[in-house]
């Protein structure tokens, strides 16, 4: 029998949605997938990947894994250029997000662009 979400929510209120097949933790997240595609398709970005996977080890050790909402290459017409974006859709900042974050610009060198 399928699994019916009605109007459950996650423990931070938000409700899942879906959209293009893909199951979206928050409406927010849902919606700021429909921007960042629109974007990819004036190609203001490229490669665009959800929820990607980052290693998070300290001395060869794994830590644990932060899962990135999106990472996409942003495009720097101008400069001819373009520059990697890990982003994450926040509605809340968890005390185990804010080490994540700290966990992957230290080993990576990458801020985390909230939305």
């Amino acid at each position: 029998m399928p699994v019916s979400w009605g109007n459950r929510r996650n423990k931070h209120n938000a409700r899942p949605k879906i959209v293009d097949g893909i199951r979206f933790d928050s409406t927010k997240e849902a919606n700021r997938y429909q921007e960042l595609k629109l974007l990819e398709k004036a190609d203001e970005i490229s490669e665009l990947k959800l929820h990607h996977p980052f290693s998070l080890e300290v001395n060869g050790r794994l830590i644990c894994v932060y899962e990135a909402d999106f990472v996409y290459f942003e495009h720097d017409r101008k400069n001819h250029s373009a520059r990697l974006v890990i982003e994450d859709t926040k509605g809340y900042r968890t005390r185990e997000y804010k080490i994540k974050k700290k966990l992957l610009k230290a080993i990576y060198g990458y801020d985390i662009v909230e939305t």
